[in-house]
């Protein structure tokens, strides 16, 4: 196990540095970019960037990759000076994950499924624009405050190394 620490630690700071740039990139980008669009592009528009960003590449290189690698970092830290840091990492993570899926994930899908475009307003409408953002922003906080405890790890880790 000794073998992991390392690499699971850099590997876990990495992913969550990753996702926590998408989730900024919809709060500071997209989402501000596509309020100021008429309903039919705003559902055309989201509806097509939702279908992009699941990939294997985002999944693996973010949102789950961020999720597995610092549950291993935080297992693989176990005794040792980084590890609430990286626990603490986790804690947030494990917090924005549960948000995504219970909040952000329902919200896209039922945007996704609308195919009536000719009804985009009360499709905009029934997507809640502003709760998505909201929780999103919530989302950009906690990844972004849990990338920083996992830099913030790699320091211990390398001061105790």
């Amino acid at each position: 196990m000794d073998f992991l620490r390392a690499p699971s630690l850099v590997g876990a700071t990495f992913t969550m540095g990753l996702v926590t740039g998408a989730f900024a990139l919809y709060a500071h980008a997209i989402m501000p970019g596509l309020k100021t669009t008429d309903d039919r592009t705003f559902v055309a528009a989201f509806q097509s960037i939702d279908r992009a960003i699941i990939n294997p590449w985002f999944m693996l290189f973010g949102f789950l990759g961020a999720l597995v690698l610092t549950l291993a970092a935080t297992l693989t830290q176990l005794g040792r000076d980084p590890l609430p840091w990286v626990a603490v990492a986790l804690g947030l993570y494990v917090i924005v994950v549960v948000i995504t899926l219970a909040v952000n994930v329902p919200l896209n899908d039922a945007i996704k499924a609308a195919t009536d475009l000719d009804d985009a307003a009360a499709i905009r409408e029934r997507f809640h624009e502003a709760r998505w953002a909201a929780f999103n922003l919530v989302r950009v906080v906690l990844s972004t405050a849990a990338f920083g405890c996992l830099l913030w790890a790699l320091v211990v880790y390398g001061r105790s190394a």
